[in-house]
């Protein structure tokens, strides 16, 4: 029912976006649901890039499908915890976790051994009226 796909990100936003894409659209509402999948693949851009920008180290990329949730955990070796910050209208950064408050069902982080990983659950329309 379930299932687990892990990308390492080394090759950066485009490719953790690409490779989200082609993930999703194994999943039977991924066609359906193109405003859900466009949230999920922009969450993942979100997350990677604020792994490489304020962490300034690779992250790792991990979707887990649940047949309830679509996981995405984005991890990195900076033990920080990402704070949402109030951005100014010129401002060309400084939105991301806000978006992904915006974006998902339900989000969380938490400090690991070898930094901290960033969770978004996203409950496509289809799973939940069942």
């Amino acid at each position: 029912m379930g299932w687990a796909h892990s990308f390492p990100m080394s090759e950066g936003v485009r490719s953790g976006r690409e490779w989200t894409r082609e993930r999703l659209a194994s999943l039977p509402w991924a066609a359906t649901e193109p405003d859900t999948v466009d949230a999920v693949v922009l969450t993942v851009s979100e997350l990677i890039t604020n792994a490489h920008v304020h962490a300034h180290s690779d992250a790792h990329l991990v979707l887990t499908w649940d047949g309830d949730c679509l996981h995405v955990s984005v991890h990195d070796e900076d033990p920080t915890l990402p704070r949402p910050r109030r951005a100014e209208p010129g401002d060309v950064g400084g939105r991301g976790v806000a978006i992904v408050q915006e974006l998902a069902d339900e989000w969380g982080m938490r400090c690991q051994r070898h930094g901290k990983s960033v969770t978004a659950c996203f409950r496509p329309a289809e799973t939940a009226a069942e």
